[in-house]
């Protein structure tokens, strides 16, 4: 067997990115971990009502760079309905964050929109308004009570040449509700919801790409023709090595795929929401742990549980979208990883014989689920956390996070 020790992600440290923000990780954690420690989002009393049996839980993301890849798109094409899928990006990183600690019954959301005024005209603007309330809409179709509490547009076009997303949002539970990641305990399937293909609730095909790792995508798979172009869209301070120096324009083919490379890079971050919440309201308690594949990719697990060796030598064939960032960037197998989901964005833990009945519910919206990974004893003599990925004669080892 091939056996690989991850690495330093050093063409994503070296274009401004932190994949696993062992740096944040070291300030936030010496604060108070609020009511349940080592759960998915910090969970707090109930400020908001001051109910015992309640609980609170706020958390903010965005879309990213990925609101470039969508600027570049506008620009080309003229296209100001491509910032639709933004939005959803926007939302989908924060409500799937709360998904993990079982928050979907009363979830009030606000968006911040930062802008250049001169490159992000008002068309593009009302797309993105627009975007996010259908979205909203289209969630609490599917059970989720999430509702829009106003945001904010800021011009400030010395932070930015394009366009910022960004979305906070608050939660409140019953405290007897939440699922906690101190559940996640040896002896547990890993069971994997795929991050590509056509879920029943999703308009087009997905390519799987998410939220996560666009700044190395956007650079490694397009070409210098948009550093020319749009200056505007980049570090001047990055590497000119590492800027645009893809082989692809936005309308080229994605090998393997039906897709051109702007739909796969600009595919709506998938929600798992209407997945989860069946299972919840089904199979109540089976879900001992969720984990939301994001920042980290396939290690992003390792924060959560103690003592645990996960294992996963069972995940997804690697979509096409991965293999062509990996082709044209040569970034090697430990960054990937670590950097992208490289399959499935949402992980559930629970025992092996509940398997079937989360993979039966994921099937009927149109998800593919397996069993792609377990739960073992940690075999480290700190006991801590540690992963391995198994991909044929490929073997990546990667330690616990500090």
């Amino acid at each position: 067997m091939k056996k690989k020790t991850s690495k330093p992600t050093s063409r994503y440290a070296a274009r401004g990115v932190s994949a696993g923000k062992e740096e944040v990780h070291a300030a936030v954690d010496k604060l108070d971990a609020g009511l349940f420690p080592g759960s998915f989002c910090k969970i707090t009393r109930d400020f908001l009502t001051g109910s015992k049996n309640l609980c609170n839980a706020i958390h903010s993301d965005g879309s990213g760079t990925k609101s470039i890849i969508a600027y570049l798109q506008y620009k080309e094409s003229g296209d100001a309905s491509v910032f639709r899928g933004i939005s959803q990006d926007s939302i989908v990183m924060n409500i799937d964050d709360l998904l993990c600690i079982g928050a979907f019954d009363r979830i009030l959301i606000s968006n911040t929109v930062n802008r250049n005024a001169r490159n992000f005209p008002g068309e593009a603007l009302a797309q993105l308004i627009s975007g996010a309330e259908d979205f909203l809409e289209k969630l609490r179709s599917y059970g989720m009570k999430i509702y829009s509490g106003g945001g904010e547009t800021a011009d400030v076009g010395d932070l930015t040449g394009a366009v910022v997303v960004d979305t906070c949002a608050v939660a409140v539970m019953a405290r007897k509700n939440v699922i906690s990641g101190a559940k996640i305990t040896p002896g547990l399937a890993i069971v994997g919801l795929s991050s590509s293909g056509r879920a029943n609730y999703e308009e087009f095909e997905n390519s799987g790409i998410g939220s996560n790792g666009l700044t190395s995508a956007r650079h490694d798979m397009l070409s210098p023709y948009y550093a020319k172009k749009y200056p505007e869209t980049f570090d001047a301070g990055t590497d000119k090595k590492l800027v645009y120096c893809g082989p692809y324009r936005l309308g080229d083919k994605l090998e393997g795929s039906d897709m051109s490379v702007g739909e796969a890079l600009l595919s709506p971050t998938r929600t798992y929401a209407p997945v989860i919440m069946k299972i919840a309201k089904k199979h109540p308690g089976l879900m001992r742990g969720l984990v939301h594949c994001s920042g980290g990719g396939q290690t992003k697990c390792l924060r959560f549980g103690r003592g645990v060796h996960f294992v996963k030598d069972a995940l997804f064939p690697v979509p096409p979208v991965f293999r062509a960032i990996q082709k044209a960037s040569g970034t090697s197998d430990a960054e990937m990883h670590e950097v992208y989901n490289m399959g499935h964005r949402m992980e559930v833990y629970c025992k092996p014989s509940d398997v079937g009945k989360v993979a039966k519910i994921a099937g009927d919206f149109g998800v593919e689920a397996r069993q792609i990974g377990r739960t073992e004893k940690s075999a480290r003599p700190d006991g801590k956390n540690h992963l391995t990925i198994t991909r044929g004669d490929l073997v990546l080892e990667y330690g616990p996070r500090k």
